[in-house]
């Protein structure tokens, strides 16, 4: 299958799988995981009507948008860039600067990193990623924490509180992941209304996620394709 036609099948999935749970499909953000792809397809899947990218590493995400702001026309205006994986202060700022949402806020020092490293290019939207595990050593913010670490955010001027993300551990059924998810949202709009995004849900997951309320899903290789091989 090309990328077109993956991109097609995955959308035509969501809005089943949105139907079934009795919600509308274009509430639904579909975030398309670029990791280890060439900024080439990042154009491609612009061509294709996507807007919504996500990628997991900094180096690899500033490499994309300097090549893609580098590159010819057409170009890719309006892409949004959505930071997803695991991040260090000392790369706050790369991100910041490449970035227009990071869904892993999972502690007071990486928030504080952010905050500081902002320019004048408007708020940063971010996410609180809660730990769904009993392993301290995965990323998360504990369930416990969590209304201590968005009154921190919400205090952080240069940050948007957006909502949160999670990812279903390994072993565990999704749809009982997602649920505590959807719980924890409730508690974190009980503080910040505005806070209403859910980032969870990837290819295995997305119907289980749409059906506790997801409304950003963060789908990979169903769409790109498998993964060039890393040397």
């Amino acid at each position: 299958m090309s990328v077109a036609e993956r991109l097609s099948a995955i959308d035509a999935a969501i809005a089943d799988a949105a139907r079934q749970a009795g919600r509308d499909a274009g509430d639904i953000t579909r975030i398309v995981v670029t990791k280890f792809h060439p900024a080439s397809l990042v154009q491609e899947l612009y061509d294709l009507g996507v807007r919504d990218v996500g990628e997991n590493r900094q180096q690899e995400l500033s490499a994309k948008v300097d090549a893609l702001r580098q590159a010819p026309a057409p170009g890719t205006e309006g892409l949004r860039w959505h930071f997803i994986g695991q991040a260090q202060t000392n790369k706050a700022a790369q991100i910041r600067r490449a970035a227009q949402a990071v869904h892993s806020i999972d502690r007071a020092r990486i928030a504080d990193a952010f905050d500081r490293a902002a320019a004048d290019d408007g708020p940063l939207d971010v996410l609180l990623q809660v730990n769904l595990t009993d392993d301290p050593g995965r990323g998360g913010v504990a369930p416990k924490e969590l209304e201590m670490l968005a009154e921190h955010v919400l205090a952080l001027p240069t940050l948007r509180l957006r909502g949160l993300m999670a990812v279903a551990p390994l072993g565990e059924e999704p749809a009982a992941a997602f649920a505590r998810v959807h719980d924890y949202a409730s508690r974190l709009r009980a503080i910040a209304p505005d806070a209403d995004w859910i980032s969870a849900g990837m290819t295995g997951d997305f119907v289980e996620a749409i059906a506790a309320g997801a409304t950003h899903l963060r789908i990979g290789t169903a769409i790109t394709g498998p993964r060039p091989a890393q040397g």
